[in-house]
């Protein structure tokens, strides 16, 4: 505030891509600290226009809000910047037509805010719209979204020094929509002498190059975390490497930490796909240029020998981007060596036969890069465009104290940002120096996507021989006739009992008892029956099962109406019953009287220890036949069929080992052992994509398996896919690494309280 005048007056300044949209009115600041703009503008944006959909992606809406002072007697009116503020516009690629945000206002270097507010200062409220859906749900479904994070060089060659005439910068080639080309250029990397490392985690920024407000450069939310570096997907990650990382990362190095996007479209991604399937390595190109000359209008004049002078240190790496075709990986970080840049080189390890720096300075634009218009200037916003696609906006009151407010709606469509460069050369200093850059790409959607855990169960059934149904249970009549039948078979076999209790000793060695001896057996037979209470036992046991007979064969469950239909029904149920005594007493004695077989005194455990043995002694034979005898005494055991099948896996038939571990699955589709084994076997087999589905559920299922992993690698690496056998084998090492740490925490804290701990995998039982 003026000591003249007790408001501030404030206007606010809208930017885009380089361009000012427009100035705001002149507002005072009330009392409260609000400020009301009621300010809009509109800009064009179209595929072939400066606005195009890969500028959308990656720059955001720059707004700056100024001090105006009132010009005085022989002063000028002067206008002071406070503060800046950014918005993101990606979301209106992503099927959203208004956008409200409430943007925080940096203040701006040196100014009288910054003294007084050093963090974000109130904000801006801020309406972005468009009149149509920049894509539509079609368009953004089958695209995706690149972002390529260039974290920062190290390591580099000890001629680098600090010159505010030098920019450092790093270019690759990327499909964009259609046919096009999108070339994403990182630019201005700051060159930082010996000191401490770069601290994590640390904000993304913007590629917008100097801003008056440093702070409106961090994107929102957006974080470089770092992580192991055995868990990377580049180079540099054994452990031979890691002192030289961990000395490189506080040396001289060159920091960029920005992150440029690019839409692409469904044709883009299918020619990202095809280009790094045909060829696994891309470019990325590392310059220094000299920005002596530029701006002094001579570009067009120098000639080869002078931009030879200008621009030095052409290095390339080479960035395997294969990982991204491996299923559910949608992002790839880490440490890629930088060479000198050789044509013969570079074509032979990516196919690529032009350099960006040197034979396509034409697409890149080093000078307009970014947000260039100082906000003191005041530029008029061109007036005239031809509206596409326009954007309205205005700014509205933010009921906060110490904010200011602009609401700004937008509509539109996209393609692709370009940048003149100029010529580069190619040193050999940085293999000598062992310079390495390190950076993050990562995709909104995996190029292919990773199959589902019901997916690869369904499969898995799909892969089982179906298992013959159960016999039905016979219910009813049947079941009532078939229990009947077999009480009459117990009540014999008692009776038979009984009687050779009473003359067993009686019984003549040869020939046949008389009649009279048998009528006399008989009654002394029936007498010790009933005067032992035996006879009525047996009625008892035969009672139930003729119950069920009336209840189920002849539905009779309530009482009968006259004597005479009951004595009809009493009648028929004793035909029915003594003929069925028959046919039961007939089949029960016509059977061949087999002795019952002795109770085994083995055990399973037992079994298991005969069949190792006898396996030990190369008896093969004999030790399928304990393992059967296992089987048998137990079907339901998954680790009967599983050691089984192991045994026929090493000595006998793949083909039935597979079928053991099948019934296995058939037990327990979610067991771990069962689907390795069977996958195992399918490999051996030659049954490919089976043993993928199998190792891959098992992964799924459990991804804390050590043995999953390794041998999901080993059969990756077997398919010489050796992309996703070495991802494969770092899950298993992280894994690992994640138990040791477990088992070293535990040592620490037993050795602390004076015991030794149990580890789990030494505990008894486990082994």
């Amino acid at each position: 505030k003026t000591p003249k005048s007790k408001v501030l007056i404030t206007l606010v300044r809208v930017e885009y891509n380089g361009a000012v949209l427009g100035d705001s009115s002149k507002t005072g600041v009330l009392p409260d600290g609000i400020a009301e703009y009621d300010f809009s503008t509109s800009f064009e944006c179209s595929p072939d226009g400066p606005n195009s959909l890969d500028v959308l992606v990656q720059k955001p809406l720059l707004l700056t809000v100024l001090e105006v002072v009132p010009k005085e007697k022989k002063k000028p009116e002067k206008i002071t910047p406070l503060g800046q503020a950014v918005v993101d516009l990606l979301p209106l690629l992503q099927g959203v037509r208004s956008l409200k945000v409430f943007a925080p206002l940096y203040a701006v270097s040196a100014s009288p805010s910054e003294m007084l507010h050093p963090e974000a200062m109130g904000g801006l409220e801020v309406t972005v719209s468009t009149k149509e859906l920049l894509l539509s749900a079609a368009q953004f479904s089958s695209g995706n979204l690149l972002s390529i994070t260039l974290e920062a060089a190290y390591s580099v060659p000890d001629t680098f020094t600090a010159d505010t005439q030098q920019n450092y910068m790093v270019c690759l080639q990327t499909p964009a929509a259609g046919e096009k080309e999108s070339l994403l250029l990182f630019k201005n990397g700051k060159l930082k002498a010996d000191g401490n490392k770069e601290p994590l985690p640390r904000p993304k920024l913007w590629p917008l190059g100097p801003i008056l407000a440093p702070g409106a450069l961090n994107i929102p939310d957006s974080f470089i975390v770092g992580g192991p570096y055995e868990d990377e997907d580049g180079e540099l990650t054994k452990s031979k490497d890691r002192e030289f990382r961990i000395q490189a990362e506080s040396a001289k190095r060159i920091v960029w930490d920005t992150e440029r996007r690019c839409f692409l479209d469904a044709a883009a991604v299918a020619v990202l796909k095809k280009r790094i399937a045909e060829c696994r390595h891309w470019p990325v190109e590392l310059c220094r240029m000299s920005m002596a000359s530029a701006g002094k209008g001579k570009t067009s004049k120098i000639d080869k020998g002078d931009e030879d002078k200008q621009i030095a240190f052409h290095g390339v790496a080479y960035v395997n981007m294969m990982h991204l075709l491996c299923p559910g990986v949608k992002q790839i970080r880490g440490a890629f060596r930088v060479f000198n840049y050789q044509d013969r080189e570079v074509f032979e390890k990516t196919k690529f036969q032009h350099s960006i720096f040197r034979d396509r300075r034409s697409q890149l634009s080093l000078v307009k890069e970014g947000f260039g218009s100082p906000p003191v200037s005041k530029a008029a916003p061109s007036k005239a465009l031809k509206e596409e696609k326009d954007f309205s906006a205005m700014v509205r009151p933010r009921q906060a104290r110490g904010t200011t407010c602009l609401c700004f709606c937008v509509t539109g469509a996209l393609a692709a940002d370009s940048t003149t460069h100029q010529q580069c050369l190619s040193p050999q200093q940085y293999s000598e120096a062992g310079t390495f850059l390190v950076m993050e790409i990562k995709l909104d959607r995996p190029l292919v996507p990773k199959r589902l855990r019901e997916e690869l169960v369904q499969r898995v059934k799909e892969l089982i021989p179906p298992r013959p149904a159960l016999p039905h249970r016979t219910d009813g009549a049947k079941k009532a006739v078939e229990d009947y039948h077999n009480r009459v078979t117990d009540v014999a076999v008692a009776i038979l009992r009984e009687y050779r209790e009473l003359f067993g000793k009686q019984l003549p060695d040869q020939g046949a008892l008389d009649h009279e001896t048998l009528e006399k057996q008989k009654r002394q037979l029936e007498y010790e029956l009933n005067t032992s209470g035996k006879y009525f036992a047996f009625k008892e046991q035969l009672k139930y099962s003729v119950v069920k007979i009336v209840r189920e064969k002849y539905l009779k469950t309530t009482a009968f109406e006259t004597k005479e239909q009951l004595q009809a029904f009493l009648s028929e149920l004793y035909v029915y019953l003594v003929d069925h005594m028959h046919i039961a007493l007939n089949k029960f004695l016509s059977e061949e009287d087999v002795s019952p077989a002795l109770p085994s005194c083995t055990t399973r455990k037992q079994l298991l220890l005969f069949a190792r043995e006898a396996e030990a002694n190369k008896d093969f034979k004999l030790a399928s036949v304990f393992y059967k005898q296992r089987i048998a005494r137990d079907q339901h055991s998954i680790q009967a069929w599983l050691d089984y099948g192991a045994f026929c896996l090493l000595y006998e038939d793949a083909t039935k080992a597979q079928e053991c571990f099948q019934q296995a699955l058939c037990l327990n589709p979610h067991h771990i052992q069962s689907l390795l084994l069977s996958g195992i076997a399918a490999v051996k087999l030659q049954h490919y994509e089976e043993a993928e589905i199998f190792l891959e559920d098992a992964c799924c299922l459990e991804p804390s398996s050590i043995e999953a992993w390794t041998l999901s690698g080993l059969f990756y690496e077997l398919k010489n896919n050796y992309i996703q056998a070495e991802r494969s084998f770092r899950e298993a090492k992280k894994v690992l690494r994640a138990q040791l740490e477990e088992e070293r925490r535990l040592l620490e804290a037993a050795e602390g309280e004076g015991r030794k701990p149990s580890s789990p995998s030494t505990q008894p039982g486990n082994s």
